[in-house]
């Protein structure tokens, strides 16, 4: 496994994943089968190949069948063991606490032994050929923003995009022509000042326009992911995806 900075990625997985009924009645969605593995392990695949070993998973919906599948130090194939914790919001709050909620609520665990930086996906999104590098967290690391972004062509479901990429490199909401939000980023401590350390009291809080506010300051960097990606929304998609054209 290569070396890299050692810091924890978040893989999102607290949503009740109502377009992908009826398959998540008794399942969670980052649980469901894709090509043989669940879903949400072709993230920690990829992550566990860059270094990155340490995930946080956080969870509502039937979170318990999530930590039941894992464990605590799962052996991937390929990659060995990856350590996961876990930040249960439908334990601890009754349900899940919106994006940036439920990153606020892991901040003690992604932020431990003085770490700043750390990866957030979302556990629902096929990306198994992003490269999770260390360069990238150093480049981010120096770089003094608060956020960095993958951007990937709009797919079909989502014509409009969400943020545009400028020529420095910066994402930009107001801009055209615009692209999708693969739900990958690096994310500085920082970015989340606006929400109480660990969310003793479970705010519920999107994500979205903390991204537009730090947006306007020119604190979020963005890139385009020209690789496979797919948000797996519905059972349409997790069908192409299994038995592709």
């Amino acid at each position: 496994m290569p070396s890299a900075a050692p810091i924890a990625a978040l893989i999102l997985a607290a949503g009740r994943g109502e377009r992908m009924r009826p398959l998540t009645d008794a399942c969670p969605k980052p649980l469901l089968s894709l090509r043989g593995k669940p879903l949400m392990q072709w993230s920690m695949e990829a992550l566990a190949r860059g270094g990155f070993a340490d995930v946080v998973v956080n969870t509502a919906w039937l979170g318990k069948q999530i930590e039941q599948r894992f464990g605590t130090a799962p052996v991937l194939p390929g990659v060995g063991a990856v350590q996961v914790r876990y930040s249960h919001e439908g334990q601890d709050f009754g349900g899940a606490l919106e994006t940036a909620g439920g990153i606020a609520r892991a901040l003690p665990l992604l932020c431990g032994h003085g770490q700043q930086v750390f990866w957030v996906l979302a556990g629902d999104v096929y990306a198994p050929d992003f490269a999770f590098s260390a360069e990238a967290v150093q480049a981010f690391a120096a770089s003094g923003r608060r956020a960095h972004i993958w951007l990937v062509p709009n797919p079909p479901q989502h014509p409009g995009g969400d943020f545009a990429l400028t020529t420095q490199g910066l994402a930009d909401h107001r801009a055209q022509p615009r692209y999708t939000y693969s739900t990958i980023g690096l994310y500085h401590r920082a970015f989340f000042d606006a929400l109480p350390w660990g969310n003793p009291q479970g705010l519920k809080a999107p994500l979205a326009p903390l991204l537009r506010a730090a947006m306007d300051n020119s604190d979020v960097s963005a890139e385009l992911y020209p690789g496979p990606w797919a948000d797996v929304g519905t059972p349409e998609r997790l069908a192409q995806l299994e038995h592709p054209a």
